[in-house]
Parts: structure tokens; sequence; C-alpha cells
């Protein structure tokens, strides 16, 4: 009964829809709690293979092929070869083919192992599997799983593999991709067939305790074993289908459906696309497009450069002219500029992943290094995502309080207090004041005693005793109406805590699920309240109604032996959840809910909220409604007249390293928002926190102040030109829906900003998509969510972001550096070689200075490793301390080319001066007769001509890369920061690849020049003696011209950026009286972490102060703390 798989069948008794889950769990050797054992993991991975369709996702190597051989490049070297066996020149000829097919191999080698790298990086953010094995929860790839895997899926998940349910809940999924259906179906465990089918006749989509591969969970939520992978699937069978392309419009050839003239039409458009893929005008990044098309630019100014040549020999086109238009081609076009281009986004992919950070989208890297404002999600991104219940108010009864508890899964760790609830605002803030006060003492005295008599000792512990049997009561009882709250918080909840054992380590708590739901549990786990001791009590669920981003609210239905009527748990955002209360508290507690009530309820939401806490509400109501799994009553007949219980204050500590990656966005020029789903008090306390608002808002100006914090009602009421009338649009957006996302992207886009947008669920689908770099969370998100975003977080953290952001800019400026490097050689060669037309012998023909093979050998060998080299610098110390990028430049921005024409002329002078000084200065002068063609006596000195600016070009060029590691900075001291006399040779050390690139091919030159035969008889130039001199002189003259450009640059404030307020503030430091939104700066909170270049900038700095403070030998004295803002 199986069905052929890659390796191994997968094969059962019957097919597994037939099977009771038992059946399938014992054939497969698992259990539903602890699932596979890693040995048996890696048995089935040997046996099935790995869990993807066959030519899903793989390279194709004649593409890349064929990518090779069309490149602009490629097709000027074929030119030349051609006119060099037309001219019967047939070394050059056979060199020349000899480095197409160089040029080719490598090249398709390169980029063949570029794209199976780029694959494995992209599988990494490809649909994820939440599996159950040696009895933990993990995310793995989908391709991982295999037969005998637990799999959790959920709302907004893509089903890895065909499953065996073994538990559902509301479970419905999308199934269109395998049946065409389009109406979700409804799974169920056990079911009955329909007009008396027998089973066996089933068809897939009647298979209703399947759930298969590749369809999307649309609602609910459901447990299975893995009964097939990979082509065994249902959708394995169909493979073929799947994978075949659509046509754009208009290319089909069918004359019945489009007329007489359609397949005239559709043929000269599939022959046009076929020749913009050919040329690689359409496939590709952005950047990439944009070099292709510069590369055909050049094969133009290719083809106008050899009519020149022409033009000046009167059109004379004999072999020598021909020869001469064929150096200058080869010499304006950089070869190796599409390799490089390939490799170091492949090398930049790998960084990100060493990083954090999964790059979906190739044209992600580009845009990275160009954002603005960056729109992130609060819980788990700038918070560590571990929630803690902290407190709980229970109407009449007062405040539940957890304390001493650092371990969100541990329900036996710390202890718990209940307390009365504050009834006013001055309670809340002497309670406040009294906390930092004895917080003031406690550190302020801290290491110092002081002799107390024992009596007064004794009297101070009487008195707190007193005051703590009267305030606080240590490990409470469970009242009835605590009792109501714990099991609405455990029932109406997805999470699991259970203790297991580890490799005969002793048992540790485990918890899996939301952070939110954990936090509820462990809490209810507290009181011996939860969900699994509730249910073996008797409680068994008949509904759920999933939480809702929309309207922020989750209920399920529950019965229990003896209770007449069904119960329903709610629970939710408190202004959503209170609106449909009608009554509060239970038993003796219990009252109907009044405007003064309701009052009194959100100023104690509104005192949790304000210590930085997350607040939910849980509610119940009885109810005598009949209500089964599936069945169509409406949410909303059920979430109304319900009764609170009472508030939960969850509370998600910010992440240590967040304020630092707040601070370096700042100093980088970019914007950080919070939009979360959280209430404006909770909010505003964590983003105060981690200083992406001021603690003191009375220093900003009013409108100031009122813009930065909205809740998502606020701001979704406002116009777009109400919007865009705002000072500055909000920094933290509270209660936020996924439209508001939305709006917010669009506001951003009408300010003319570049933003990324974060988003883990479903429905942020469309913000994603609409930012200008979409980031999903590659733990917690949904794979929904993924396929629409740019990039994945692996770890969810923000401070990836700011990680992603720096290797974008080094990427971005690694780019910028190859490509003026090798550009800029073009521009030397060209000058060169236009300029040396007016060189001409006694017959009349233009003498070149360089033949077209040192052309070559420059161009491949000389320019190619250098600029691979730079392809692989470091990030510059103030990478992350200039504002972004303006992406609609790109690359090629004024500055590049204005260096790219400056470098380019005086590399260019620097080489025909040397040929003239050669040629026409000390000694025997003369241009010789047909020294474009072979060695003979008149030529002399025109070969040791050549052979010295051979010579000299390939220094120059060399030189140059080192140059071009800082666009604006002396070579001579890069790194603005160090405090080195002379850090020059350990600047061009750190970049081992570049320096040996470097030195390798300056000493390459000599065997070029003085190997009999290669030097006359390939590169038409001959070994020298005196003529060294010049060359030597020349490169010192070049590194003068450029260090002068770079000077007058510096000095005169050209192409000069602007300067971010992260900037200002360091320079202006913390007394300026300039007021701005310097986020990161507004307290001096110690951060953990620092961004690679922060931490290379301030290494000297921090060097430097500490010697003038042993020099000042002044006393050490604590610094003062003091707010910015």
């Amino acid at each position: 009964m199986g069905k052929k798989g890659t390796r191994a069948e997968q094969s059962y008794p019957k097919h597994p829809f037939l099977l009771s889950p038992d059946e399938v769990i014992s054939h497969l050797e698992t259990s539903t709690d602890v699932g596979l054992s890693n040995a048996r993991v890696e048995e089935y991975q040997q046996k099935y293979g790995p869990n993807r369709l066959e030519g899903d996702g793989g390279v194709s190597w004649y593409a890349i092929l064929g990518k090779q051989i069309s490149n602009a490049m490629i097709l000027v070297l074929v030119l030349a070869m051609a006119l060099s066996y037309g001219v019967e020149d047939f070394v050059e000829g056979a060199v020349i083919t000899a480095v197409i097919v160089l040029n080719v191999v490598i090249g398709f080698y390169q980029e063949f192992q570029a794209e199976k790298k780029m694959d494995a990086l992209r599988s990494l953010s490809s649909p994820s599997a939440a599996v159950v094995r040696d009895g933990n929860e993990m995310t793995i790839p989908s391709a991982e799983v295999v037969p005998g895997d637990i799999v959790s899926i959920k709302t907004g998940d893509t089903v890895p593999a065909d499953l065996r349910l073994f538990e559902v809940m509301n479970l419905e999924c999308d199934e269109a991709i395998l049946t065409g259906e389009a109406l979700p179906v409804a799974k169920e465990v056990e079911f009955e067939t329909k007009h008396g089918i027998a089973k066996e006749d089933l068809g897939l989509g009647d298979r209703l305790n399947i759930a298969y591969s590749s369809s999307t969970v649309t609602k609910g939520r459901g447990r299975g074993v893995v009964v097939y992978t990979g082509m065994s699937t249902a959708i394995g069978g169909i493979a073929a289908s799947m994978q075949g392309k659509k046509r754009k419009p208009n290319r089909s050839m069918s004359r019945k459906k489009y007329g007489p003239m359609q397949p005239v039409k559709g043929g000269a458009l599939r022959t046009y696309d076929g020749v913009r893929k050919f040329l690689g005008l359409t496939g590709g990044t952005p950047l990439q497009i944009k070099l292709s098309k510069l590369a055909y630019v050049l094969f133009g100014c290719a083809i106008l450069l050899a009519i020149i040549v022409f033009g000046v020999n009167r059109f004379n086109v004999t072999n020598e002219v021909a020869i001469y238009a064929i150096s200058t081609g080869i010499a304006i076009i950089p070869e190796s500029l599409i390799a490089v281009l390939t490799i170091t986004m492949v090398v930049g992919m790998t960084q990100m992943r060493k990083r954090k950070v999964v790059v979906r989208q190739l044209s992600a890297l580009e845009a990275l290094g160009g954002v603005t404002n960056i729109c992130s999600d609060k819980t788990g991104t700038l918070t560590q995502g571990k929630m803690v219940t902290r407190k709980a108010w229970i109407p009449g009864v007062g405040i539940y309080s957890v304390e001493n508890s650092n371990n969100a899964s541990d329900p036996t760790e710390g202890t718990v207090t209940l307390g009365k609830a504050p009834r006013s605002r001055q309670e809340v803030e002497a309670e406040r004041l009294a906390r930092e006060e004895a917080f003031d003492r406690k550190r302020s005295t801290a290491g110092i005693s002081f002799d107390l008599p024992s009596e007064k000792l004794q009297k101070d512990a009487e008195k707190a005793s007193e005051k703590s049997d009267t305030d606080v009561k240590s490990n409470p009882e469970v009242t009835p109406e605590l009792q109501a709250f714990l099991e609405s918080a455990a029932l109406c909840n997805l999470a699991t805590v259970r203790k297991v054992a580890e490799d005969g380590e002793e048992e540790k708590w485990k918890t899996a699920g939301d952070p939110t739901e954990i936090a509820l549990q462990v809490f209810s786990h507290r009181f011996n309240y939860g969900k699994k001791a509730l249910e073996e009590s008797g409680w068994v669920q008949k509904m759920e109604y999933p939480f809702d981003s929309s309207i922020k609210r989750m209920s399920v239905v529950y019965t229990k032996p003896g209770l007449e009527h069904s119960l329903i748990f709610t629970k939710g955002a408190v202004e959503r959840i209170i609106d449909l209360c009608t009554s509060v508290g239970v038993g003796d507690k219990h009252e109907e809910m009044t405007p003064t009530l309701k009052e009194a309820i959100l100023e104690q939401m509104t005192f949790l909220a304000e210590q930085g806490l997350r607040v939910l509400a849980i509610a119940r109501r009885d109810t005598t409604l009949e209500i089964e799994e599936h069945s169509d009553v409406d949410r909303s007949v059920v979430e109304k007249d319900l009764c609170l219980l009472g508030l939960a204050g969850l509370y998600d500590p910010p992440r240590l390293e967040t304020k630092a990656a707040v601070q370096a966005c700042t100093t980088a020029g970019i914007t950080v928002s919070m939009l979360t789903g959280d209430h404006p008090s909770t909010a505003t306390a964590i983003a105060k926190e981690v200083g992406i608002i001021p603690k003191n808002m009375g220093t900003l100006a009013p409108d100031v102040a009122a813009a930065i914090v909205k809740t998502a009602t606020e701001f979704d009421r406002m116009t777009d030109a109400e919007i865009d009338a705002l000072p500055t649009l909000p920094l933290v957006v509270a209660r936020c829906a996924p439209e508001t996302k939305v709006r917010m992207i669009e506001a951003l886009h009408r300010r003319k900003k570049f933003a990324a947008m974060t988003g883990d669920g479903v429905n942020d689908s469309p913000s994603l998509k609409l930012a200008d770099v979409g980031i999903a969370m590659g733990l917690n998100g949904s794979d929904v969510a993924k396929s629409a975003s740019d990039i994945v977080l692996t770890d969810d953290n923000f401070a990836s972001i700011v990680n992603a952001v720096e290797e974008g800019r080094r990427m971005f400026d690694n780019i910028q550096r190859f490509v003026l490097h090798l550009l800029t050689s073009n521009v030397g060669e060209v000058i060169l070689l236009i300029c040396g037309l007016g060189f001409q012998d006694d017959t009349g023909f233009s003498v070149f200075p360089l033949s077209p093979l040192q052309i070559l050998w420059i161009n491949m060998l000389t320019s190619s490793f250098p600029a691979f080299g730079l392809g692989r610098e470091k990030a510059s110390p103030d990478v992350m301390e200039r504002p972004p990028h303006d992406n609609k430049k790109g690359v090629f921005t004024w500055e590049l080319i204005t260096d790219m024409l400056v470098y380019g002329t005086i590399q260019g002078t620097c080489c025909l001066m040397t040929f003239v000084f050669i040629v026409y200065g000390p000694g025997p002068d003369g241009l010789g007769q047909d020294c474009n063609r072979k060695y003979n006596d008149t030529c002399d000195v025109v070969f040791r001509a050549r052979a010295a600016v051979f010579a000299e070009l390939t220094w120059l060029i060399l030189i140059s890369a080192w140059e071009f590691k800082a666009m604006r900075r002396s070579m001579f001291r890069i790194n603005p920061h160090d405090t080195r006399t002379f850090p020059f040779f350990a600047d061009i050390w750190e970049n081992q690849f570049l320096f040996w690139s470097v030195v390798i091919g300056a000493v390459s030159v000599f065997p070029a020049v003085y190997i009999p035969g290669l030097n006359t008889s390939v590169f038409k130039h001959k070994g020298i003696s005196w003529e060294w001199a010049p060359a030597i002189v020349c490169v010192f003259v070049f590194v003068s011209g450029m260090e002068a450009w770079k000077y007058v640059k510096r000095a005169a404030g050209w192409f000069k950026e602007e300067e971010t307020e992260g900037m200002k503030g360091r320079r202006l430091g913390p007394s300026s009286a300039v007021l701005s939104l310097r986020q990161g700066f507004f307290t001096m909170t110690r951060s953990f972490t620092k961004s690679k270049s922060e931490e290379k900038q301030r290494t000297p700095v921090t060097m430097e102060l500490g010697t003038r403070d042993r020099n000042a030998r002044q006393p050490h004295v604590l610094p003062r703390v003091r707010e910015d803002v």
C-alpha cells in the first residue's frame, strides 16, 4: 500500500487514513509525547531521504553556463578572437580563446557553487515544522522531517508532510493546491463516510484525518504523525505539474483563441523575452540588471572606440588597424565584474547567516543599507519573549504578586503574595516613591554595616512582621474567586507545562507554546490548577475560537460532568473584553458592571501597565447553547454577557542588547518605531526602557510629544493628510492591528522613507510585502509571513536587524569599491590607447602603447583578484555612523563616477608619460615598423616602452585597490579613530586575501616581462633595465595624486554626507542644549552589546582616555548618571 519514495518505500498494512492513530504510531515506532529518538531520526533520514520534491529548488547547471556565455564581456572577447583569427594572428587568437574558455569555466564553477550555497541558505527560511523529538519541542526545516515525527500545526502554517492527525481543535486546511477545492476542509481525527461509500474508495479531499503536505492551515490547530514525506506525499504525485512555469500575457501561439496573427505576435514576444533573458536583462537583482546594462553600454562604447580607431586611420582597415581596434574594445570592458559581484553577494549572505539573518531575496542585500526606518514588533523582538505573570488582580480580593522568580518555565520557583489593590493614583505614587527611597538607601549603604543594639533590631523585625501580616500574605490559599480565575486562565490556553528528564539528568520544567499563554499556564500550575490536571478531573473541550488579532481575544467552550451547562472561557485585551462584560467577580464578590466600576477596573489596568506589565483580562460565562466542534455558532453570539474574573499583569523584560541596538540605529540615521498589540501604558513603559522615546516627555515640544505615542484607533482614524501634517510619525503605536502596519508603511513612503517592517503572523503578509524590506521571525513567525518576507531572523532579535543593516552597508560599500577599482583601470587603459592613436610609425599606422594580450592579462588576472579582495573587506569603522545611502541612486553615485574619471585620468596620464619618456627620451627614438604584429630590430624601443607601461599599469591598479579601502580617507590612516602612529601596514594586512592578491600580482610582472618567447611573441614587449625607473616614479606620482584628490574632497566638503542625529549627539555631548529625538541616548543605561563597527571604533578611544587619566594622576571618581532628555 506504500508509495514509491526517493529511497526506501514508505509502506503500511493499509493506507494510513484507514488505520487508527495508535496503529500508525506503533508501525513507525514513535510516541505522541516523546516523538522519535535522535538515533531513529538518523536511521529514517538515511532510509527515506530528505523531505523535498525532486527538482524542487535545484540548481540548473545549463542555465548558469548559458549565463556565462551570454554576458557582454564574453561577447567582446569572442569578437576580438574572431578578428584575431581573421587577420591571421593565431597566437593572439589562441590566447583569447584560452581566456574565454578559462573565464567561462571559472565563472561557471564560481557561480554554480554560489547558487548551491544560496539554495542552502534559502532553505533555512523555507517552511519549518514544529516537531517533538526525544521529548523536546523544536522547530526544524521542513526538509528534515521524517516519517514518525510528531508535528504540531496551527493557523498560518504550511503542512510540512502528509500527517495522520490524532488531535485537532477547529482545524481547517486549504487544499486548493491539491484538490482545486476553494473552500477549506474541516479535519477530524475519526470520521464517518457519507452515502454509504466505502472508506477505501474515498478520494484525497474526503480523507478528513489526513493533513496534506503543502496545504495551508486556515483555522485552528492540530497534531499528527508524519506518514509520507518527499515524493511519497500526495503533492509529490503531481509534482511535475506543480513545477511548470506560467507564461506572460500575449505569449500564446494559439490561432483559435486569439486570431490568425497570434502565432506571429506570440512568437515575436517569446523571442524578445528569450533574447533579454539570454543577455541577463530580466533575471537577477536590480543591481545585477543594472550592471548587465552597464556591460552593454560599455559594449557599445567598445564599438564606438573601434570606429574611432578606424576613422583615425581613414577607414583603411588593415590587420594592424583591426588589432588596435581589438585592444581598445578589450580595454573598456571589465571582464570579471559580474563574477566578482556574484561572489561578493554569496559572501554577504554567508556573513549574514552567521549573524542570525537568512536572506530570502538577493535584492534585500542591496536594500538593507538604505533603510531609514525600522518598524519593529515588541514581544520577543525588542523584548526577551519570556513572560512571567507578575501580578493578578482579582476583584474584591486584591493583587496576587509573584516575587523572586527568574525562570519563566518553573512554577515552583519564587513566592506568591496577596496584597491589597491600590484604590487611587495617590496610593500608587506613594508606593512608587517608597520603593525608590528604599532602593536608593540600599544602594548608598551597600557594603556598610552599623553596630545596632539588639533590642532595636528585634523591635524593627516585629514591626515589619506586623506590617506584613496586615498588608501582605505569603503563599495564600485558593479562594473561589482565584479558582475561577485560574480555571479560565489554564483552559483558555494552548501552552503546555511539563516536567521531563533528559539523558538521565534530574527532571526539569519544560514549556511549549506562546510566551503569553505559557506565563498564564505556569501561574495556574503554581496553585496546581494546570490545564492537564483540570482535564484529567473531567473538563472536556468542545470548541475553540482562536486568537484573532483584529478583535484581540480568544475563547474556548468546556463542559464538566455534574454541570448542566457549558462554560465559555475568554481572555484578551482589557478594552475589548471589558466591553463584553455585564458583571464582575464570582460568589459573594459578584456585582453588576456599572460605569463607575468599569472606570475603577480600567484604572487598575493602568496601574499595572505603568509598571511595564502587559495586561490581559480573564472572563467567563455560562451557556445553554449546544456548541460542538466545527459548529457554525458565530463567536459574537458566544463572546457576550461575560463575567470578568480578573486581570493578569505579565512582564516581558527587554533584551539586554536592545538599547545598544537602538543607539546604533540612531547613530546610523535610522529611526526605530515600535508597533505592538500592547496597552499604550505598557508600550510606553517598555519604549522608555529601551530608549525609543524619552523618559521625560515634558522636555519635548507639545505637538511632538503628542505625536510620538498613538493608539491604533487614533492613528487609523486620521486621514492621510492629517498623518502627513504630524511633526513626526509615531514612534510607538499601541494596540496595533495588521491594517495599521500597512498605513504606517504608506505614511513612511509618502515621506520618501525606506522602511523595514517586522512581522510574524498570517495577517502581517500585506505589510511585509509593502515594506521595502520585509523581516519575518524565524522562531515564532508563520510560514505565510516567511514566504512574504525578504529576510528571516533566526533568533527573532531586534539586534539582528541592526546586524543585517550593518552587513548590508558593508556589502554595498564593497560593491562600490570593486566597481570603482575595475572601471578606473578601464578608463586609464582607454585614455592611454586613444591618446596612443597619435603614435604613428613610418607607414602611418598607430602603434599601441599596450598590446591586446597585455590588456587581457591586466583585466583578467591583475584586476580580478584584488576586486575579489575588495568584496571581502570588513565594514569600515564609521559604517554605522553615517546616513543610509540613497537606493534610487544605487551604487553609481556622483562621487563614484567623478572618482572613476579622476583616478582613471591620473592612471592613463602616468602611463602615457612613461611611454612618451621612453620612446622620445634618453637613447634611440623611433616607433619602428609593423610593431603591432611582431618583433623586429626596429621595434626595440617600442617593445621596451610597452614593458615599462605594462609593469606600471599593473602596479597602479594593484596599489589603487589599497587606496579604495577608503573612498575619502587616506590609505595611510583608514581608521580615523586609530591612535597608532603609522597604522598603514596593519591596515593592509587586515584583509589578507587582498594583501596577497596585490603582492603576488606585483611580483608576477617580472616573469611576464623577462620569460623569453612569452614576452616578445605573446605580450609584444621585451626585458627592460633603466626603464623601471619611470615606472616606479609614476607609482609615487599616482599615489600622491589619489591622496591629493581625497584631501581636496575632505577639505572642500565635496560629496560629504550629512550628519545623523546620533553623530550630532556624540559630538555635542550630553550637556548640549540641542534637543532632538536621539533614540537610545535618552538615558545613560548600560549597554551590554555593541555592533562590530562600534567596537572597532570605540576601542582606541577608550585606550586614549585611559592614558589621559593615568597622565593626569587624578583620583578615580565615579561618574554622575544623568538623563539627556
